[in-house]
């Protein structure tokens, strides 16, 4: 555990130098907050937007009153991890679920010492874990500690109710990072639920081994989710077409849904280096909501 906490701190310091250099000392936050909160109501002027009128307090009889806002300056984030079967395949060492709980530790991290609150929520078909948000370098530490005893309970997937579960959980517009393989099916509505009520970054987990089929001929394979053994030929020219079909599509589909819905998507690779690609993301962001300021 402390070895991993170590190495933790050795990422998140690399990223934080780099996302700084590349930004030329005006680095002020990884986890930049772009969305508004309600803050109070006045008299309607003339020339007001008329959907930010208050009706609940408008219709009391003391005029017309519109709902104001201010930035956000705490802001809060939320993780979600998925640890599904699918989550254990990986190149060497690294699996793909060892990779998304790095990246957890990692942010938990970098949002304690920013002092915005940080949660987690782990999903396969259910939950798997839940932290509360909140600050703090403890509470950091204790969602990298759970992560690390977390022996999922179920095997199986259902983003579409890990979805729900957050939308439920977390009512404040918050920044989610969402990190799953997303082999799956029939979720893209509730992740376009998700994309539209809080500022959302999609993180996608690949692993090479899912992307070369060697010619093996025909051989048993075992689904981890269902633990059914399927014989499949993997020498067959129709059943590889099928496979890497479905394959890119399915990550074209989370890719579009979260362009449509402007949401930030990143792919990782579980044999790459995943810092760099965090540092862009994050230098991306900041520079983004800079220009909407």
């Amino acid at each position: 555990m402390k070895e991993l906490i170590q190495k933790l701190r050795k990422y998140e310091i690399r990223i934080r130098k780099a996302i700084t250099t590349q930004m030329q000392g005006d680095f002020h936050s990884v986890f930049k907050g772009t969305g508004l909160e309600f803050d109070d109501v006045r008299a309607y002027q003339y020339g007001d937007d008329v959907r930010s009128i208050d009706w609940n307090v408008s219709a009391k009889g003391h005029g017309t009153f519109v709902k104001t806002y201010r930035e956000e300056k705490e802001q809060s984030v939320f993780l979600m991890l998925d640890v599904s079967a699918s989550q254990t395949i990986g190149t060497g060492a690294q699996q793909k679920i060892d990779v998304g709980k790095e990246i957890c530790g990692v942010l938990a991290l970098s949002a304690a010492r920013q002092q915005s609150q940080i949660g987690i929520i782990c999903i396969s078909d259910k939950k798997e874990k839940y932290i509360k948000p909140a600050k703090g370098i403890e509470q950091a530490y204790t969602i990298v500690k759970a992560l690390h005893e977390l022996q999922p309970v179920s095997t199986r997937t259902s983003l579409s109710s890990g979805i729900k579960l957050t939308l439920d959980i977390i009512k404040r517009r918050s920044i989610i990072l969402l990190i799953s393989d997303f082999i799956d099916v029939e979720y893209e509505k509730e992740l376009a639920m998700l994309a539209k009520r809080h500022d959302l970054i999609v993180i996608q987990l690949l692993d090479v081994r899912e992307q070369k089929l060697p010619n093996l001929g025909i051989v048993p394979v075992l689904d981890k989710e269902t633990g059914r053994t399927i014989w499949l030929n993997t020498a067959g020219e129709e059943f590889k077409k099928r496979y890497f079909t479905q394959y890119a599509e399915n990550q074209k589909k989370v890719s579009r849904i979260c362009q449509k819905y402007q949401a930030n998507y990143l792919a990782i690779q579980t044999n790459e280096d995943y810092v760099p690609q965090l540092v862009n993301l994050f230098r991306l962001r900041n520079k983004s909501s800079k220009k909407s300021a």
